[in-house]
């Protein structure tokens, strides 16, 4: 907060997006909440703060490039929604207002940024991450093997989830593979049950730059 010139845990916080009580207990460590890889990836993002600095006091605090993040619509936008859970059918990524935009070259194709939660698809993407996704509009051409972020309609219970994408022996179903081999079993899927779907680009990491 010195560093930052933040005067106050409020106005931190506001520009943080999280709760007052949140950071209070980060800071106090009184409450037992933790500095968790969500609020490590934001102040990268956000600040550019090096997270070995942040975290084990390695190098200097930030980091002398990386993403530029601002409220202005330059870059790709981000948004905070998660994937671990199915959300209502009307909901789709784009009708979300984003938090910020990330202006960063490598990613200025794709179509949004997205925080990675769960373990689904660990060690390719771990919680914590940020991954960028581009909008496909052609479900026949496909690149088998590689993550695709899938919003289905009522007809896969609204599922919302990053899913390697393996080619079926039916051309209008796709199968849905997580990389963690703990989660076994594959869900199979149809074409025309997909309300939209992203391939991902790529992530950020604490580890970018």
């Amino acid at each position: 907060m010195e560093k930052l010139k933040f005067k106050t845990q409020s106005d931190f916080a506001v520009a943080m997006n999280i709760k007052q009580g949140s950071l209070s207990g980060i800071l106090s460590g009184k409450t037992g909440e933790k500095l968790s890889n969500a609020i490590k990836d934001k102040l990268t993002l956000l600040f550019n703060v090096n997270q070995e600095w942040l975290t084990d006091g390695i190098g200097e605090p930030f980091l002398k490039k990386g993403p530029v993040v601002s409220e202005a619509k330059e870059g790709v936008p981000y948004y905070d929604v998660s994937l671990a859970d199915a959300g209502a059918p009307s909901l789709m990524l784009m009708e979300d207002e984003p938090e910020y935009f990330v202006n960063y070259k490598p990613f200025n194709d794709c179509t949004a940024y997205l925080p990675v939660y769960g373990d689904s698809m660990y060690p390719k993407y771990a919680s914590g991450e940020i991954i960028a996704v581009k909008e496909v509009t052609n479900f026949d051409v496909l690149q088998w093997g590689e993550a695709y972020v899938i919003m289905g309609d009522e007809k896969t219970n609204c599922l919302r989830s990053i899913k390697l994408i393996h080619q079926h022996q039916d051309p209008g179903k796709l199968i849905l593979r997580s990389s963690n081999p703990n989660f076994k079993g594959d869900t199979v899927i149809t074409k025309e049950s997909i309300s939209s779907m992203y391939i991902i680009k790529g992530k950020i990491t604490r580890n970018l730059i």
